[in-house]
């Protein structure tokens, strides 16, 4: 059985009756995950998978603020900068052999976002069986404000969301409420946050069934819903200029706030994410779209934006990025595909089963 170090160690793994705790451990940066942790985590799922003991892995976060703020982006950047990126491609080589091994653990996997789930957070909740949402909820894949792409498997799941509603949140970066996670299938279940400790605790003995019946309610209606109309009818449209074009001319004021909020992101970011949930959509397993979305993030840390995106941000915060190039129409067709093309002797190769453990 695994067990933690210390309450010092960035996942805590705990077992309290017939359920497996894997606690994320960084509050300060809210949980942000780095490469010792998605080892962490894997080796804490091997150990459970085989353990007869546990019938139930339920992942939580420490601190108040939220599961996981997503991946730790200084050290993406600190990393290009001094090493030109080899120890980050690493990383999302085993996350997201994480992601796709969450999604098909075959012991319920319940995840509980409540508070901040963003990024990399998404991709160790939202691909599990049982994904728990409260009133304080807000989950997004920011990615394009960053000068990157939605990757841990987000344009799996926002390719499959309603109509063109994974297409709005993965341009924008917009952050969702727990009415809205479920209904564009990021999440399953309302859990009031008063009640977070008493669901968690019935967990160690009883069907994870059984107690989601008993405290899971109604979500409060998210806005998405009464969106829908001119999400759908802009969105659909074959490229980001055509998307914004109809976002501003639509005649809704927040169709144009939304278009002012899309111009904001990286021109090179946006092109790419379209591109990639319109192929994620053509294909068929999670494993597939993770295997395009590594070759997708490896292409894009060579490009100058993701560290810029993240300067701007994280590091010197003037939240003024100096996106390269510098607008829509100066993406071609050919910076886009070069993010798609096959990476000699380095694919993920999950769908072909030579990238599982």
């Amino acid at each position: 059985m695994p067990t933690a170090a210390s309450d010092e160690a960035p996942v805590l793994l705990r077992v309290h009756g017939r359920a497996g705790h894997l606690v994320l451990n960084r509050p300060r940066s809210i949980n942000a995950l780095n490469h010792a942790m998605v080892r962490l985590l894997d080796d804490a799922l091997t150990a459970w998978e085989r353990d007869d003991a546990i019938a139930t892995v339920v992942l939580t976060g420490a601190g108040t603020r939220g599961l996981c703020a997503g991946g730790d982006i200084r050290s993406i950047h600190d990393d290009v900068r001094a090493g030109g990126g080899a120890a980050s491609v690493a990383f999302w080589r085993d996350e997201y052999r994480l992601n796709a091994r969450i999604a098909r653990f075959p012991k319920p996997y319940v995840a509980v976002m409540d508070g901040i789930v963003m990024g990399g957070g998404v991709g160790v909740s939202a691909h599990g069986s049982v994904r728990i949402v409260t009133e304080r909820s807000r989950i997004a894949m920011p990615e394009t404000g960053i000068g990157f792409v939605p990757d841990v498997g987000g344009t799996y799941l926002l390719s499959r969301a309603p109509g063109e509603l994974g297409t709005h949140l993965a341009l924008t970066g917009s952050a969702v409420g727990a009415g809205d996670a479920i209904l564009c299938g990021l999440a399953d279940h309302y859990v009031p946050s008063e009640r977070l400790a008493e669901f968690t605790a019935a967990l160690a003995d009883a069907e994870v069934s059984q107690v989601v019946a008993e405290y899971a309610t109604a979500a409060p209606e998210g806005e998405l819903a009464g969106q829908r109309e001119w999400i759908d009818s802009c969105c659909t449209a074959d490229s980001v200029e055509e998307i914004v074009d109809r976002l501003y001319t639509s005649g809704d004021h927040a169709a144009k706030e939304t278009a002012e909020t899309i111009l904001s992101k990286s021109p090179t970011s946006l092109k790419v994410t379209l591109a990639a949930l319109r192929r994620a959509r053509a294909l068929t397993s999670l494993e597939q779209v993770l295997d395009q979305e590594y070759r997708v993030s490896a292409a894009a840390i060579t490009a100058p934006d993701l560290v810029e995106g993240i300067r701007a941000q994280v590091v010197d915060k003037d939240r003024d990025p100096h996106w390269s190039p510098a607008e829509l129409a100066q993406v071609t067709d050919a910076d886009v595909a070069r993010h798609f093309a096959p990476r000699d002797g380095d694919e993920l190769g999950l769908a072909a089963g030579t990238g599982s453990r």
